[in-house]
């Protein structure tokens, strides 16, 4: 994995962070304290990378993701992700949570049974839990049993992913499977 850049961008919910290497996106990151501690961390994370203009398929990517968050619903799927070093387990939980649209649900135990290994929602909820593609990789479309909100291991915690899900039209307290 070769990281060519990273960049530090303004969204709806704040100063977001991308990484990118010549395969594709390395790892999105939703935002922290400040945008200081955002470039910080991805400095700490991609140590031989600097901070540099975005080619344009990542600029590409960073204007989706800020459309996504202005409640536009797209469904970043032309988003190339550089999935090398990620467990197959998790590829497959991130692929089947790429398909969840804007505005709609799965829990953890959906999930599990797509996959086709009910019962282990919970493995399901540690692949989310790594996931290193935050907004691409929408987690945060994924809940809790009985659509409760569950844990988000993001920066800003579960208000972040109610939040998430209010600007995609989703309704937290009335989850809307798909």
């Amino acid at each position: 994995m070769t990281t060519q850049g990273f960049a530090v961008f303004e969204t709806a919910i704040g100063h977001c962070g991308i990484a990118w290497g010549e395969r594709g996106v390395l790892s999105v990151r939703l935002p922290d304290r400040s945008p200081q501690v955002t470039r910080a961390r991805l400095q700490s994370q991609f140590p031989e990378a600097g901070e540099t203009e975005p080619p344009d398929h990542i600029r590409h990517a960073i204007d989706e993701m800020n459309s996504l968050l202005r409640g536009d619903r797209l469904d970043l799927a032309d988003i190339e992700l550089d999935l090398e070093g990620v467990p197959e387990f998790h590829r497959r939980v991130y692929e089947i949570a790429r398909t969840i649209p804007p505005g709609k649900t799965l829990t953890y135990g959906d999930v599990a049974t797509r996959l086709g290994m009910p019962g282990s929602a919970q493995a399901v909820g540690q692949a989310l839990g790594h996931n290193p593609f935050p907004i691409v990789v929408p987690c945060h479309r994924v809940l809790a049993a009985g659509g409760k909100m569950g844990g988000f291991s993001a920066p800003g915690g579960v208000d972040t992913k109610r939040r998430m899900l209010v600007i995609e039209g989703a309704r937290p307290d009335e989850p809307t499977l798909f």
